[in-house]
Parts: structure tokens; C-alpha cells; sequence
């Protein structure tokens, strides 16, 4: 199967009710597969939280998911070979206009997160 990147969502997202993503990563870390596949091209995860609030700081918790995330990343760009920054927010309001995308600095080489 051939995926071109990863949609990233926010739980505060309206469109998601519970389904719409492949991977829910949860504030404590934890993954969470879905049971079905939600789009034929493009891998999609939430993270449960809203990103839409502008902060000075993140929380731990909220480290850890984009911690968790990034390795999430790198093991599905691996395995269905598609590049590592091919990663897109699911619209322009999800997963919020604070999106520490940023933090997503991701290096297989050095391992640097």
C-alpha cells in the first residue's frame, strides 16, 4: 500500500466524533489504533487536545505526545516509504492555528527529536 504523508488532527476538531483518524495518541502517550482504515492515501492521526490556544509553554503531557508522535512518524515513513516531512494538518483550523509543528523536528540519522 502506497501513502503519501500523514494528516495530523486535534480532538477539538468537530469533523472527528470519535473516528476520521488511524492513530489517536492520547495525552498520557498512549497509541490507540482504529479498528479501520479512514483514507486510501494519506495516514491520519489525532492527538486527543485543542492546538488552537496560543501558549507560552507546553505542558509535559503535551511533550510526550509530540514526542510520541515524531516516533510515530518516523516508523510509518519507514515502513510505507514515504518522506518524513510529508506531514499536513488536517484543515486550516485543525489541529489548530498553534501547532507547535516546529517541535516535529524529526532526524532518523542522530535520533534528534
Amino acid at each position: 500500500m502506497q501513502y503519501y504523508g500523514i494528516v495530523v488532527h486535534h480532538s477539538a476538531c468537530p469533523s472527528i466524533n470519535g473516528k476520521g483518524y488511524d492513530f489517536f495518541i492520547g495525552k498520557d502517550g498512549t497509541i490507540v489504533p482504529a479498528s479501520e482504515q479512514t483514507d486510501p492515501l494519506y495516514i491520519h492521526v489525532c492527538l486527543e487536545g485543542d492546538f488552537s490556544r496560543r501558549r507560552e509553554a507546553y505542558s509535559a503531557e503535551e511533550k510526550e505526545q509530540l514526542f510520541v508522535l515524531s516516533k510515530l512518524i518516523m516508523k510509518l515513513s519507514a515502513t510505507f516509504r514515504f518522506e518524513q516531512d510529508d506531514i499536513f494538518p488536517h484543515t486550516i483550523t485543525c489541529p489548530g492555528s498553534s501547532f507547535p509543528w516546529s517541535e516535529l523536528v524529526i532526524s532518523p540519522e542522530d535520533r534528534y527529536h
